[in-house]
C-alpha cells in the first residue's frame, strides 16, 4: 500500500499550499513590478509602499520583494492595468482588474473564461455605474440580492477568473 505513509500526506498537503502561495506571490510580484517601474525604484513612493504592504500581508519574504523591485529597474516589458466589465449570475455586475503585458491575450483569456461559464464582457461603463472607486478598490454602491444557486455560480465564475495569472482582483455587487 504505497502512498499511505505520513510523509506522503504531508508532501501532498504542502504541494497544495505551495501552489496557492505561488499563485498569490506571482500576482503580488506583478503589482510590485508595475509600481516599482512607476516609482523608478523609490521605495518611499505611495504606490510602491502600498504594494510592499500587500506583499507583507500575504507573508511574502523580504528578499522576494527586493528582488521584484530590482528586476523592475532593468525589465523593459510594459505592464498595463486594464479593467473589464461583465454581468454575472442573477444580474450581478462584475469588475475585473487585470495587470498584463499583452492586452490582446488578457482580453481573450477573460472572454474565454466568461463564455465558458455562460457570460460575456459588457461595454465600458456598463457595470461601473454600480461601483465607486476608492483607495482599496471598487466598492459596490448598489447591491443585488441573489439566490443560493446563483451564488454558487458566481463563486465558480470568480474562482475561474482568479485562476488566470493576469487577473488581479474581481469585484461584484452581489449581496
Amino acid at each position: 500500500m504505497s502512498g499511505h505513509n505520513k510523509w506522503s500526506k504531508i508532501k501532498n498537503k504542502k504541494a497544495v499550499t505551495d501552489a496557492r502561495k505561488s499563485k498569490i506571490f506571482g500576482k503580488i510580484v506583478r503589482l510590485l513590478t508595475v509600481e516599482a517601474k512607476a516609482a523608478k525604484g523609490n521605495t518611499s513612493s505611495p504606490g510602491l509602499k502600498t504594494a510592499i504592504e500587500k506583499a507583507k500581508e500575504v507573508n511574502m519574504p523580504a528578499d522576494n520583494i527586493l528582488r521584484a523591485i530590482e528586476k523592475a529597474k532593468t525589465d523593459t516589458s510594459v505592464m498595463e492595468p486594464i479593467t473589464y466589465e461583465a454581468y454575472g449570475p442573477g444580474g450581478t455586475a462584475l469588475i475585473i482588474e487585470v495587470l498584463t503585458d499583452n492586452r490582446n491575450k488578457a482580453a481573450a483569456e477573460v472572454r474565454h473564461t466568461l463564455s465558458k461559464n455562460g457570460y460575456e464582457l459588457a461595454a465600458m461603463g456598463a457595470a461601473t455605474w454600480a461601483f465607486e472607486k476608492n483607495a482599496e478598490g471598487w466598492l459596490a454602491k448598489v447591491s443585488v440580492p441573489i439566490s443560493d444557486e446563483d451564488g454558487q455560480k458566481l463563486e465558480t465564475l470568480i474562482s475561474d477568473l482568479e485562476e488566470n495569472d493576469d487577473v488581479q482582483d474581481v469585484y461584484t455587487n452581489a449581496e
